[in-house]
């Protein structure tokens, strides 16, 4: 079984920064894809990023390329999201999810994890 917490969530200030974490425990398979994704009410969960942990390859959401960063720390196991000049619309509840294996369709598409942390909050005010 795997557990998924995130953390780092807040308010802030457009053009604000955030970082967001995910710890992962329990059985974490060394080429486990990890990804971010949001959802704003009333909206679909939508992919942020994802990276690869076997080989730290990085994929992002079109809308936040440039802006977020994802990157992982092996030994905590735990994957970040950095979040830099942020926007009204990106507020959301994120969420980290991890699929054991590879994937077998697009990554932004959310039946491909197995497991999901339970959200963390991000309010951006303009």
């Amino acid at each position: 079984q795997v557990q998924l917490v995130e953390s780092g969530g807040g308010s802030v200030q457009a053009g604000g920064s955030l970082r967001l974490s995910c710890e992962g425990s329990g059985y974490m398979d060394s080429r486990a894809r990890m990804s971010w994704f949001r959802q704003a009410p009333g909206k679909e969960r939508e992919g942020v990023a994802i990276i690869f942990t076997d080989s730290s390859t990085t994929f992002y959401a079109d809308s936040v390329k440039g802006r977020f960063t994802i990157s992982q720390d092996k030994a905590k196991n735990t994957v970040y999201l950095e979040m830099n000049s942020l926007k009204a619309e990106d507020t959301a509840m994120y969420y980290c999810a991890t699929r054991l294996g590879r994937l077998d369709g697009h990554w932004t598409d959310p039946s491909q994890y197995n497991y999901w942390g339970q959200g963390t909050q991000v309010t951006v005010s303009s």
